[in-house]
């Protein structure tokens, strides 16, 4: 009985092409000669996958093999019985699509080889601060001070590394180049990884006599305080860059960059919405009814809020400009006030006798219910 590709490839036999790519692509990144070493099941599983890639993946071959099984690929291949050898594989130049990083994975980035950097200075690291704020602080923008630990050039051998001024030597590991080529064989022929000399760690050079300070790194790890402006309308997730105050780099290379990340404080009083902020704020009955004045907190101080008579529960006012200011500009959001009518829960006896003769009047009647309902409360 003939081979069954699309159960070598785990597919229907309607399967579209993505399918018939994406199963291809899982079979050959598992049992990769480079990554199974030797295992010669894995080896056959590896090579069937991709006779069955071949066949299914062209539409003449497919149709041929739908409709005659393997008869219909007779002077297909090039092998001596005409079966399937791997100078009749047709994707090898586009492995990067078939399989993304698979390259990169085994082989340290496929086939590319690298062009010869000579000496370069490494740029430091860049260095992550999380930043929390409160909601008044993002409301009116802030500055703040924070101290933190990082490389700096060495003060006893000026960051060059060397004791007493020693200069450096060409790296005798990778030549000067600061990279290290390694050649890696498989099934599709010879590959080249390429990557940091580990002697130098990438520089090309080698110091001759350490600085026994920095070790020859020519960089110490110090304490340092930094001042951040803090622009208004911040929101989690907003980073400031603080270009070349992060971590010097080895030798006298430049710095990398403080990247300064804003988390934001939950506020016990307000929700924020965007730029606008939402305070909840009961009222009882009587203030809802009769309408009242009362002080309300905003980000930016206290304020008096008109409750007129009539007020319903779930109402809205809005306090123009008292919400947070909006990013890179000078007007702001608002503050919405939602109110919502309290009702006691433990009333005396003689509250309760008030009630029940307010129970009985026409005004204390409530309207219909239903969507009339929601007309008539609009209005209020």
């Amino acid at each position: 009985m003939g081979k069954d590709y699309y159960n070598i490839l785990g597919v229907e036999r309607n399967a579209s092409q993505d399918e018939i790519k994406k199963a291809y692509r899982k079979l050959a990144m598992k049992h990769h000669p480079d990554k199974t070493k030797g295992d010669k099941k894995s080896e056959s599983i590896f090579k069937d996958s991709a006779e069955a890639y071949e066949v299914l993946s062209d539409d003449k071959k497919k149709a041929s093999y739908d409709r005659y099984g393997e008869d219909g690929l007779k002077g297909a291949f090039s092998g001596r019985s005409g079966g399937f050898t791997w100078d009749d594989f047709s994707h090898g130049t586009d492995f990067d699509d078939l399989f993304g990083s698979i390259f990169s994975d085994f082989f340290g980035g496929g086939r590319r080889t690298s062009r010869r950097r000579g000496k370069q200075a490494r740029s430091g690291e860049d260095l992550r601060v999380n930043l929390k704020l409160t909601l008044e602080e993002i409301a009116e923008g802030t500055s703040k001070t924070i101290k933190i630990k990082k490389f700096k050039k060495c003060k006893t051998c000026s960051g060059t590394g060397g004791k007493d001024g020693a200069g450096t030597r060409v790296c005798p590991t990778c030549s000067g180049t600061g990279e290290v080529h390694a050649q890696s064989r498989s099934l599709f022929g010879t590959f080249v990884s390429v990557q940091p000399c580990q002697s130098c760690g990438g520089d090309g050079q080698i110091v001759s006599n350490p600085c026994t300070k920095c070790e020859g790194s020519g960089r110490k790890k110090e304490n340092e305080t930094i001042t951040v402006n803090i622009p208004a309308g911040v929101s989690s997730g907003n980073y400031i860059p603080l270009n070349g105050q992060g971590n010097v780099g080895p030798r006298r290379g430049p710095a990398g960059d403080i990247i300064v990340y804003i988390e934001e404080h939950e506020h016990k009083l307000f929700d924020r919405h965007g730029d606008d902020v939402v305070y909840e704020l009961p009222i009882s009955i009587t203030q809802a009814a009769l309408g009242d004045n009362i002080e309300i907190p905003t980000l930016n101080g206290r304020v008096k809020l008109k409750i007129p008579a009539g007020t319903q529960s779930g109402k809205i006012f809005r306090l123009r400009g008292k919400g947070i200011t909006h990013l890179q500009r000078s007007s702001s959001g608002d503050q919405l006030v939602r109110v919502w009518v309290w009702t006691p829960t433990n009333l005396g006896k003689d509250d309760k006798k008030i009630l029940e003769k307010l129970q009985g009047a026409s005004s204390m009647k409530t309207p219909e219910g239903g969507k009339s309902f929601l007309a008539y409360k609009e209005k209020y």
